[in-house]
């Protein structure tokens, strides 16, 4: 066979393999991806078996602890709806009430379950918003 015909053959096959695995590499970073969501989603759509990414705050004077489990609810932050979980593993530093976290849930009977080591504390933002003095 020609060498030119050769080279042309393997630049071919590695453009091929090259374009096959970006492929697959933008696939599974899409796929891989849980969106989050509030109270009144999760209220709405909550199917059994299956788990869901819970953002919100931490209501106000809802934080137990009973046993190894904390109790708490989760608010929605644009709606008065709140959702209660019960949490079992390592609880962040930052945690408390009025704070912003997330939460790997699934549906109980009458409570959400936080899935084990899944909360996060979400940062506070350290800038606020200039008043406008028009």
């Amino acid at each position: 066979m020609d060498p030119s015909r050769k080279r042309a053959i393997r630049l071919a096959v590695a453009l091929t393999a090259a374009v096959l695995l970006a492929s697959a590499l933008v696939y599974t970073s899409f796929s891989a991806g849980r969106d989050e969501v509030t109270a009144s989603q999760l209220l709405s759509k909550a199917k059994p078996g299956q788990s869901y990414i819970l953002a919100g705050t931490v209501l106000n004077g809802s934080v137990h602890q009973e046993g190894t489990a904390l109790l708490f609810r989760i608010r929605d932050p644009r709606l008065k709806l709140s959702v209660p979980v019960r949490y079992t593993g390592i609880v962040p530093d930052p945690f408390r009430a009025g704070r912003a976290v997330l939460v790997t849930v699934h549906e109980g009977d009458s409570v959400f379950i936080g899935e084990q080591n899944s909360l996060t504390t979400k940062c506070p933002s350290k800038y606020q918003a200039a008043s406008a003095s028009y």
